[in-house]
This record gives structure tokens, C-alpha cells and sequence, in this order.
């Protein structure tokens, strides 16, 4: 595993593409798509851990969390990270993120579960809680991607990645929430492959990307809970078509203005609050999932094999 250290001269690749001027405002003409990890089968599930300086990030298939820090570089962190059992080989953690109590919450897709972390980040231990890891008696397909609300609900996607033929129990894919209480509630079982999730306007407002149809979607939170105004904000199956590397949409992160960085076909795309296409962060590879440091200063992203990191504005 090729480890970078501080002071070093990071590697860049790709580059950036303009729709509209207010592409600038969220990045510098001049910033550089830097590759400070490499050398992983699948990463997945970026979150930075602001108290900690460091990035945590998922090898999916290696069924391994990474621990990143501009000092040491990515040593290992959960071995196992999503998969706990013994007979066989099954994938990883997938999403992660940290609860308003900077708790570890994991898409444990091997597992079938959403569990919280119950180690430390400096002397870490696989052990983890299952908050949830069924709907109505029967298994979860392959948890995703998930976010926190500030009360501590949890918000995940459920598709069928990763899922070992014969053993899925759900007859279709769905979003849920897990209440404070545990209780699971099923959100919507529209899409076919719920992939990334975010939430903005005091988690009011939540974003779904769905890989095939290859759709970025928004629905209001109503005052019960339930999901309202449904809206398809992107449809990317031009830029889908037109990509070199056919990675569908998957992971956002989504800034405190309301701008969401989507990844998806060849890289990062950078959309305003009103649904406006601005650019793109163009890395021509199968770019899979992303997260800012704690001041949206600089931005993370899983990049099939590697960690990239882009400062912004």
C-alpha cells in the first residue's frame, strides 16, 4: 500500500470542466486533483473526522477501513470493517458517518446492517452495535450509503450491490429511516438502485442518486416524516453515455449553502441548491463517493483505487 507522508508533492490527475462562471465560486481555476492514497481495490464511504484530522474510507471488496492523516498517511483502521463473519468472503463497509454525537455509523454491506462503531479512533478495534439490520423480519439487501440528521435519525439506501445470489429476502429496493427509537421506516421502494444520500435545509430536503435509471432526485421531509415533492433535479444518462469510465451516480457531499458535489460519470459533479449543472470535476475514472473537512475548505473523493483530495475556494 503506497502511504502518503507530509510535505510531500502529490501526484495530480484529471482536470476541471466549466458550464457556468459560478463553477469558480466553489473552486479555484487553479486547483488540482491531488492523489494522496493509492493502491486500493475499491474505495468507498469518505468521512472526515474533524477532531481527529484524519480521513476514514472503505476498501469495499478488501473488507477494510483506512485511516488517513496528512502525517502518516492511510494505515489500516477496522479489519474487519463490514463483514464479521468467518465461512466466507463477502464485501466490506460501504457509506459511512458520524452521528451528532461523533459516533461511527457503517453501511455494514456484508452484514446486511447499519451498526455503530464502538471503538476509539486511535487504538481501534472491529467491534460494532447493530442498530438495524432488517425490515419487517427479513434481512436488508445491501446497505449502501447513509447520513445522520442533527436528532440522530438515520437515513440509508438499500440496493442489491454486493448481494450474494439467493440470499436476498426483500422483494425490492428501498430507502429507509431508523428513528431514534430503532424503529425502521420504509421511505420509498421507487427506485430500482438507490445509491448515494444526503440531506440539506435543517434535513428538510432529501437527495437520492439512483445508478440505473441514472437520476439524481430530491423529496421534501414533511413534519411526519414522510417524503413529499418528489422532483428529479438531474438526469445523467447524456453524460452517463458520453462518459469515458461508466460510473452511474452514487456518494454526495453537500455544503451548508446548499451546493451538493455528486459523483458520478468521470468524476465530481458540482450542482447549485436550484438544481443548476455548474461543472465538473473531471477525473475520467470511476469516482465513487465524497466528503468535505470540517470548514468545506477541501474536498475528499473515492476514486476507484485511490484517495484524491482537491482544496476549494
Amino acid at each position: 500500500m503506497t502511504k502518503a507522508i507530509a510535505d510531500t508533492t502529490y501526484p495530480t490527475i484529471g482536470y476541471l470542466e466549466k458550464i457556468d462562471d459560478a463553477f469558480y465560486e466553489h473552486i479555484s481555476k487553479s486547483a488540482k486533483i491531488e492523489v494522496i492514497s493509492k493502491g486500493y481495490v475499491w474505495t468507498e464511504g469518505p468521512v472526515w473526522v474533524a477532531e481527529e484530522q484524519c480521513l476514514l474510507f472503505s476498501d469495499v471488496p478488501q473488507n477494510i477501513n483506512y485511516k488517513w492523516t496528512a502525517q502518516n498517511g492511510a494505515v489500516e483502521f477496522l479489519n474487519p470493517s463490514g463483514y464479521t463473519g468467518k465461512d466466507k468472503k463477502l464485501q466490506g463497509s460501504n457509506g459511512m458517518f458520524l452521528d451528532h454525537e461523533n459516533n461511527l455509523i457503517l453501511c455494514q454491506t456484508g452484514d446486511r446492517a447499519i451498526a455503530r462503531y464502538l471503538g476509539n479512533f486511535n487504538n481501534p478495534e472491529p467491534k460494532f452495535d447493530i442498530i438495524a439490520n432488517q425490515f419487517n423480519g427479513q434481512k436488508f439487501n445491501a446497505p449502501n450509503d447513509l447520513v445522520v440528521d442533527k436528532k440522530g435519525n438515520i437515513y440509508f439506501t438499500d440496493p442489491n450491490f454486493g448481494l450474494e445470489d439467493g440470499s436476498k429476502e426483500l422483494d425490492f429496493e428501498g430507502v429507509y429511516r431508523i428513528n431514534t427509537n430503532g424503529n425502521v421506516k420504509l421511505l420509498t421502494s421507487k427506485w430500482p438502485t438507490p445509491n448515494g444520500i444526503g440531506l440539506y435545509e435543517e434535513d428538510s430536503k432529501l437527495y437520492i442518486a439512483n445508478s440505473e435509471p441514472p437520476l439524481f432526485v430530491s423529496y421534501d421531509i414533511s413534519e411526519d416524516g414522510n417524503l413529499t415533492n418528489e422532483k428529479i433535479v438531474l438526469d445523467l444518462k447524456e453524460a452517463l453515455d458520453k462518459s469515458i469510465a461508466k460510473q452511474k451516480p452514487d456518494g454526495m457531499a453537500i455544503k451548508k449553502d446548499g451546493t451538493i458535489f455528486l459523483t458520478g460519470p468521470d468524476g465530481v459533479f458540482i450542482i447549485d441548491k436550484n438544481g443548476n449543472h455548474l461543472g465538473t470535476i473531471k477525473t475520467d475514472k470511476l469516482t465513487s463517493n465524497c466528503t468535505f473537512n470540517e470548514d468545506e475548505s477541501v474536498l475528499y473523493v473515492s476514486c476507484h483505487e485511490l484517495i484524491l483530495r482537491i482544496k476549494l475556494n
